[in-house]
Protein backbone atom coordinates (compact mmCIF):
# COMPACT_ATOMS: atom_id res chain seq x y z
CA UNK A 1 0.00 0.00 0.00
CA UNK A 2 1.42 3.27 -0.87
CA UNK A 3 1.36 6.51 1.31
CA UNK A 4 -1.06 9.27 0.31
CA UNK A 5 0.18 12.37 -0.74
CA UNK A 6 1.22 14.97 2.04
CA UNK A 7 -1.30 17.49 3.31
CA UNK A 8 -0.70 21.11 2.09
CA UNK A 9 -0.09 21.54 5.76
CA UNK A 10 2.41 18.46 6.08
CA UNK A 11 4.45 19.83 3.44
CA UNK A 12 4.66 23.25 4.47
CA UNK A 13 6.11 21.82 7.82
CA UNK A 14 8.12 19.18 5.86
CA UNK A 15 9.40 22.76 3.74
CA UNK A 16 9.78 24.59 7.32
CA UNK A 17 12.01 21.66 8.82
CA UNK A 18 14.35 21.97 6.03
CA UNK A 19 14.49 25.68 5.86
CA UNK A 20 15.45 25.52 9.60
CA UNK A 21 17.98 22.40 8.79
CA UNK A 22 19.65 25.02 6.25
CA UNK A 23 19.78 28.11 7.52
CA UNK A 24 21.26 26.46 11.06
CA UNK A 25 23.64 24.32 9.18
CA UNK A 26 27.32 24.60 10.84
CA UNK A 27 25.90 26.69 13.98
CA UNK A 28 27.77 25.75 16.99
CA UNK A 29 27.58 27.83 20.57
CA UNK A 30 30.64 29.69 21.50
CA UNK A 31 33.63 27.97 22.21
CA UNK A 32 33.69 29.74 25.84
CA UNK A 33 30.56 28.64 26.37
CA UNK A 34 30.39 26.94 29.58
CA UNK A 35 28.25 25.11 32.09
CA UNK A 36 28.23 23.62 35.37
CA UNK A 37 29.46 19.88 35.02
CA UNK A 38 27.77 18.56 38.16
CA UNK A 39 24.53 19.78 37.25
CA UNK A 40 24.43 19.74 33.07
CA UNK A 41 26.85 17.62 31.36
CA UNK A 42 30.81 16.42 30.89
CA UNK A 43 33.39 18.62 29.37
CA UNK A 44 33.02 15.55 26.20
CA UNK A 45 29.57 16.85 26.06
CA UNK A 46 29.73 20.63 26.05
CA UNK A 47 32.88 20.02 23.28
CA UNK A 48 29.62 18.45 21.23
CA UNK A 49 27.84 21.43 21.42
CA UNK A 50 31.00 23.77 19.35
CA UNK A 51 31.45 21.14 16.98
CA UNK A 52 28.58 21.78 13.83
CA UNK A 53 25.46 19.24 12.63
CA UNK A 54 26.50 16.07 15.77
CA UNK A 55 23.64 14.70 16.53
CA UNK A 56 22.90 14.98 20.08
CA UNK A 57 21.51 12.10 22.15
CA UNK A 58 17.92 12.67 23.26
CA UNK A 59 19.06 12.91 27.02
CA UNK A 60 21.62 15.49 26.11
CA UNK A 61 19.26 17.30 23.86
CA UNK A 62 16.53 17.33 26.39
CA UNK A 63 19.30 18.66 29.06
CA UNK A 64 20.86 21.36 26.70
CA UNK A 65 17.18 23.03 25.60
CA UNK A 66 16.70 23.03 29.30
CA UNK A 67 19.14 24.21 30.80
CA UNK A 68 18.52 27.72 31.85
CA UNK A 69 22.09 29.19 32.24
CA UNK A 70 24.19 29.16 29.32
CA UNK A 71 25.82 32.27 28.78
CA UNK A 72 24.90 32.47 24.75
CA UNK A 73 21.81 30.74 24.90
CA UNK A 74 20.79 31.95 21.92
CA UNK A 75 23.97 30.23 19.72
CA UNK A 76 23.17 27.26 21.99
CA UNK A 77 19.85 27.08 20.94
CA UNK A 78 20.50 27.96 17.04
CA UNK A 79 23.42 24.97 17.34
CA UNK A 80 20.72 22.48 18.53
CA UNK A 81 17.42 23.69 15.91
CA UNK A 82 17.69 21.41 13.29
CA UNK A 83 17.78 18.23 15.67
CA UNK A 84 15.27 19.91 18.40
CA UNK A 85 12.38 20.78 15.93
CA UNK A 86 12.80 17.33 14.32
CA UNK A 87 12.65 16.01 17.58
CA UNK A 88 9.44 18.50 18.68
CA UNK A 89 7.27 16.82 15.54
CA UNK A 90 8.02 14.00 16.17
CA UNK A 91 6.95 13.77 19.74
CA UNK A 92 10.49 12.61 20.82
CA UNK A 93 10.62 15.59 23.17
CA UNK A 94 9.15 15.31 26.98
CA UNK A 95 9.82 17.99 29.17
CA UNK A 96 9.74 17.04 32.48
CA UNK A 97 6.75 19.65 33.18
CA UNK A 98 4.98 20.13 30.10
CA UNK A 99 5.95 21.67 25.82
CA UNK A 100 5.80 25.27 27.93
CA UNK A 101 9.27 24.41 28.74
CA UNK A 102 10.28 24.16 25.68
CA UNK A 103 8.61 27.29 24.50
CA UNK A 104 10.58 28.76 26.74
CA UNK A 105 13.78 27.76 25.98
CA UNK A 106 12.47 29.61 22.66
CA UNK A 107 12.34 32.87 24.41
CA UNK A 108 15.44 32.53 26.14
CA UNK A 109 16.67 32.31 22.90
CA UNK A 110 15.24 34.95 21.96
CA UNK A 111 14.52 34.20 18.39
CA UNK A 112 12.78 37.29 17.61
CA UNK A 113 15.73 39.50 18.02
CA UNK A 114 17.86 37.16 15.22
CA UNK A 115 18.86 38.07 11.91
CA UNK A 116 15.80 38.03 9.96
CA UNK A 117 16.44 34.79 7.99
CA UNK A 118 17.12 33.20 11.21
CA UNK A 119 13.94 34.59 12.86
CA UNK A 120 11.75 34.16 9.84
CA UNK A 121 12.77 30.43 9.87
CA UNK A 122 11.72 30.08 13.34
CA UNK A 123 8.50 31.59 12.97
CA UNK A 124 7.64 29.92 10.00
CA UNK A 125 8.58 26.08 11.52
CA UNK A 126 6.31 27.06 14.46
CA UNK A 127 3.84 28.48 12.68
CA UNK A 128 3.85 25.70 10.25
CA UNK A 129 3.95 23.29 12.88
CA UNK A 130 1.19 24.97 14.84
CA UNK A 131 -1.32 24.35 11.79
CA UNK A 132 -0.12 20.92 10.69
CA UNK A 133 -1.11 19.91 14.35
CA UNK A 134 -4.44 21.74 14.04
CA UNK A 135 -5.57 19.04 10.95
CA UNK A 136 -3.17 16.23 11.31
CA UNK A 137 -5.85 13.31 12.67
CA UNK A 138 -3.28 11.94 15.07
CA UNK A 139 -0.25 14.57 15.66
CA UNK A 140 2.33 12.96 17.48
CA UNK A 141 1.99 16.09 19.96
CA UNK A 142 -1.46 16.97 21.34
CA UNK A 143 -2.25 20.64 20.37
CA UNK A 144 -2.79 21.96 23.39
CA UNK A 145 0.94 20.95 24.24
CA UNK A 146 1.81 23.20 21.11
CA UNK A 147 -0.30 25.39 21.54
CA UNK A 148 1.36 26.19 25.23
CA UNK A 149 4.83 26.16 23.56
CA UNK A 150 4.11 28.17 21.36
CA UNK A 151 2.41 30.86 24.06
CA UNK A 152 5.73 30.71 25.72
CA UNK A 153 7.59 31.54 22.55
CA UNK A 154 7.31 34.95 22.34
CA UNK A 155 6.26 36.90 19.09
CA UNK A 156 3.89 33.99 17.98
CA UNK A 157 0.93 34.94 19.63
CA UNK A 158 1.44 38.43 20.02
CA UNK A 159 0.11 38.84 23.27
CA UNK A 160 -3.47 37.30 22.45
CA UNK A 161 -4.17 34.06 21.75
CA UNK A 162 -7.20 34.58 19.77
CA UNK A 163 -5.32 36.94 17.33
CA UNK A 164 -2.79 33.74 16.09
CA UNK A 165 -5.59 31.40 16.05
CA UNK A 166 -7.60 33.57 13.82
CA UNK A 167 -4.44 33.49 11.53
CA UNK A 168 -4.23 29.60 11.02
CA UNK A 169 -6.73 30.02 8.06
CA UNK A 170 -4.42 32.07 5.93
CA UNK A 171 -1.75 29.07 5.79
CA UNK A 172 -2.94 26.72 3.73
CA UNK A 173 -3.65 24.40 6.91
Amino acid sequence: MTEPDPTPARRRLDAALTRVAVTFRGMTARPDEHNCECHWGSAAELALLKVPDVELHADLLRRTWEAPDWDDHAAVLRRILPQFSRALVAGSVEPVLGMEGAGLSFARGKWWQWPADQAAAVREFLDAWWCHTLVEPDPAVAPHEVFALCAEAPDLLGGRPAGRLTRVGQHGA
